[in-house]
Order: structure tokens, then sequence, then C-alpha cells
């Protein structure tokens, strides 16, 4: 059974960064499509961004040019770098995992693997 486990949120000002991570294990995260999601206060869950297992990403729009998804295979965890935060990207940061199929993006309903989330506030 696949596991994760993110860190790294935090309480940040505004145009600050935070890099999260997500350590994964019961299987190699360079065999899956991996992603990293949201749930905003009062929100949907909603997907920022994916890799796939030849390291092609894909962003949505809301998000794309202030966050990167990058893979350590070799310590099986995945990162998101998130730079010029603002007050709207407070919220619970979730990774999740699926096995290749088909188009790799951040589909919410497509993930079958996901952690519990570490919490993101940004203030002014």
């Amino acid at each position: 059974q696949v596991q994760l486990v993110e860190s790294g949120g935090d309480s940040v000002q505004v145009g600050g960064s935070l890099r999260l991570s997500c350590s994964v294990s019961g299987g190699a995260i360079r065999t899956y499509y991996m992603g990293w999601f949201r749930q905003r206060p009062g929100k949907e869950r909603e997907g920022l961004v994916s890799i796939d297992t030849d390291d092609s990403t894909s962003a949505a729009n809301s998000v794309k040019g202030r966050v990167t998804i990058s893979r350590d295979n070799s310590k099986n965890t995945l990162y998101l770098q998130m730079n010029n935060l603002k007050p709207e990207d407070t919220a619970i940061y979730y990774c999740a995992a699926r096995l290749p199929d088909g188009y790799c993006d951040p589909n919410v309903y497509e993930y079958t693997y996901w952690g519990h989330g570490t919490q993101v506030t940004v203030s002014s």
C-alpha cells in the first residue's frame, strides 16, 4: 500500500516562499503519476501541478509560474516549491499518486493515494 506524508507547511508572509515535501513509502515514485493539490477554507479540493514518469509537468493556470513540482527518486520524495505566496494560497496542501494511465494532469478525481495534508498559512 502506497503511503504519503506531507511536511513543510508553515505560516509565511505575503511574497514569501515555501517548499513542501511528500515522503512516499510502499512504492517507487518514479513509477507513479504524482501531484500536488490544496483545499482552501470553504472550497473544494483543487489540483495544482502534476508530474509524470518522464518528468513532464502540468500546472493549473491559477498557480502557473509560481509553483514548481520536482522529485528526488533516490529519496522517494516529491516536492512543491511555491513562490510569491498570496493570502489566497492559504490552504491544506496534499500530495497524491496514481498508477500511470493516459494523460497526466492534476485532476483530483483521478488520484488514488493521498496524504493527510500540511497547513500553509499566508498572512499580510
